[in-house]
């Protein structure tokens, strides 16, 4: 397929879906590498690709079962993260076997292969409209909660000392997370979704000095990742989930190499707000 092809009317739907996920997911991941919870997206998209199978099973629409799934795991998420990243783990594999089962005793082979590899060439336009009206929410709504939640992290003193309570904030937040997820795992596949929560907050966490430099470190590594990985899949005829992720482990890679042959940019200590 040539250079042209990414120019197609055909492709630009599916390119504007991937781009405003490419933009507003790595933003999330930044505050979950801040609250050292950055497996817990994986966790909830392995959780809303279960919901999705249940609710396909019992003729429901699909979306809502994936949003409702992985908003019950949101819920939960403060006794999850007790245990630390070991609580998502164990939710993770537990709605792996969950999917792997009823894939197994159900015809729904075509919703599990775009779940866990995704679909994003045939996106619809209306799947676009609501990702856009998602990234509007989330970029309103992390605007207004990045003070508190840098509040909470850096000074976890604050709250208890004013009388006050960080969890309604932290609800707010995971809700938050796990709507985009449950979007993008429809969309673009459970790792798919993961790899773009986790691989550019990781780099971006490694490099950047300051916080609000992280946050468009994050955010211009996902979005240029993506812009490749889509030109590649095109180009190479071939699904863009593998692209997208072998794209962000050669950056990773590269980003490593780096961080080897110029060790006095890298950061050494926790980035500060």
């Amino acid at each position: 397929m040539s250079m042209l092809s990414f120019y197609d009317p055909m492709f630009q739907v599916p390119f504007v879906t991937g781009l405003l996920f490419a933009a507003t997911l790595p933003l999330l991941g930044m505050y979950l590498r801040l609250r050292e919870e950055w497996l817990a997206p994986l966790a909830f998209a392995q959780v809303g690709a279960a919901g999705a199978l249940v609710a396909a099973m019992h003729g429901l629409p699909v979306l809502l079962g994936s949003f409702g799934a992985a908003s019950v795991a949101a819920a939960g998420k403060s006794w999850l993260s007790r245990s630390g990243n070991n609580g998502y783990a164990l939710l993770m594999v537990a709605a792996w076997g969950t999917s792997i089962l009823i894939l197994s005793n159900a015809p729904l082979a075509d919703l599990g292969h775009s779940l866990f590899d995704g679909q994003l060439y045939y996106a619809s336009v209306e799947q676009a409209w609501s990702i856009a009206l998602f990234s509007l929410l989330a970029l309103g709504t992390l605007r207004w909660l990045s003070h508190k939640l840098l509040l909470e992290r850096m000074f976890p003193d604050f709250f208890r000392a004013s009388g006050q309570s960080a969890q309604g904030y932290h609800v707010l937040f995971d809700l938050l997370v796990a709507v985009g997820i449950a979007l993008a795992t429809a969309s673009i596949g459970v790792m798919t979704a993961f790899s773009f929560v986790f691989a550019p907050s990781m780099m971006a966490w490694q490099w950047a000095q300051s916080w609000k430099v992280a946050l468009g470190v994050s955010a211009a590594v996902g979005v240029s990742s993506y812009i490749l990985a889509f030109q590649l899949a095109l180009i190479m005829d071939q699904p863009f989930g593998p692209v997208l992720v072998l794209c962000f482990v050669a950056v990773a890679a590269m980003s490593a190499v780096a961080r080897w042959a110029l060790p006095h940019l890298a950061v050494r200590r926790p980035i500060s707000p």
